[in-house]
């Protein structure tokens, strides 16, 4: 399962795994607990894939993000929990992205980005990247 069929809904704790659209919207499941909703078109909805970081001289995918933490937490949990002080965030996610710019990712950005992580590991979920070339062709 790739990040093209996590949502974060807005209002909701968690993310959501994509099941199908309806008419007036579509059907998630949570990956908390795995209990089926279904939301509105209306409803606020990100796509995890398009999501992304900035840092000082681009924006990189919330997928690349991801990655970085995988490698750096060797494949398992981080070591900081979302709910650490501002300062333990800020500075776990510097060794992640060195270069983010800290003007513009906020502390509840942080917290969401190693809530999500952490959610995702938990579900066995770790294709972050799709393929490399992929990635180069799009920019």
């Amino acid at each position: 399962m790739s990040l093209e069929k996590i949502l974060s809904i807005g209002g909701r704790p968690g993310l959501y795994h994509l099941l199908t659209q309806t008419r007036s919207g579509f059907v998630a499941e949570s990956l908390l607990d795995k209990k089926r909703i279904t939301i509105s078109a209306h409803s606020n909805v990100s796509v995890l894939s398009e999501i992304a970081i900035y840092t000082l001289e681009e924006e990189i995918p919330l997928g690349e993000v991801f990655q970085k933490i995988l490698v750096k937490e060797k494949g398992g949990k981080t070591s900081v929990g979302h709910k650490e002080d501002k300062l333990k965030l800020e500075e776990y996610f510097f060794e992640v992205l060195p270069n983010y710019d800290e003007d513009r990712v906020y502390p509840s950005d942080i917290k969401k980005v190693i809530q999500w992580y952490n959610i995702l590991q938990e579900n066995g979920i770790t294709e972050f990247i799709k393929d490399a070339e992929e990635t180069s062709e799009e920019e």
